[in-house]
């Protein structure tokens, strides 16, 4: 099974490395992929200050939007709104994204990676989730995607899976693994990396009536 994420300057590192860490033990190939292949910083928002700790990491990638192989799936990352709204506006990679969404058995995405292929137009009538801060704007910009009640983890309708928050990619990425693989493979990978979350606090989603795109 081969796994492609095409990722972008300020995408977020934990919507890539966590899934990347589940099918890796389940055997899986990533092939990462930009549209200019090189060194390419995750999200590391500086607030209130720059701060050494906050530098950002750098991912290796060598593959351009060219030169990307077949996939069975297409895993799309989120990103700081600062660096979604070039995205969701950026012809070369949406039409990637289009490209792919017809050759792959499984479109996905998570966190607000959701929104980029809402912008590509892969997600008209079907049901999604994503993180709860950006629910609002599929409300305002998405009406035809309908939007699955509660915050789900992640949800799947037909062959889209998304995933909620930034965390939630390692519950989508187990879910990923059982439709390619099976159940057992993916219990596998769950026993593998222990991965039982038991978080030692505990809080509600907040409820929010604001897009985070307009202010970035």
């Amino acid at each position: 099974m081969k796994i492609g994420m095409p990722v972008y300057p300020g995408f977020d590192l934990l919507d890539v490395a966590g899934p990347w860490e589940m099918f890796n033990w389940a055997g899986y190939e990533v092939e990462l992929v930009a549209e200019k292949p090189g060194l390419i910083a995750c999200n590391a928002q500086q607030n209130p200050a720059p701060k050494p700790s906050n530098i950002p990491l750098h991912v290796e990638v060598k593959t351009s939007f060219s030169g990307a192989g077949k996939w069975d799936a297409l895993w799309t990352p989120g990103g700081a709104p600062s660096a979604l709204n070039p995205r969701m506006k950026d012809p070369a990679y949406l039409g990637f994204l289009r490209k792919k969404a017809g050759e792959v058995k499984y479109v996905c995405s998570v966190c607000e990676g959701a929104l980029l292929l809402a912008a590509a137009g892969l997600l008209d009538g079907y049901t999604i989730t994503t993180h709860w801060a950006f629910i609002p704007c599929f409300q305002q910009s998405y009406p035809k995607v309908n939007l699955a009640d509660g915050f789900p983890r992640y949800a799947l309708d037909r062959n889209r899976l998304t995933g909620g928050g930034i965390s939630s990619g390692l519950d989508e990425s187990l879910k990923l693994i059982e439709l390619l693989s099976g159940q057992a493979a993916a219990v596998g990978v769950q026993q593998n990396t222990q991965y039982y979350p038991d978080p030692p606090v505990s809080s509600q989603i907040p409820q929010t009536n604001y897009c985070p795109l307009d202010g970035a």
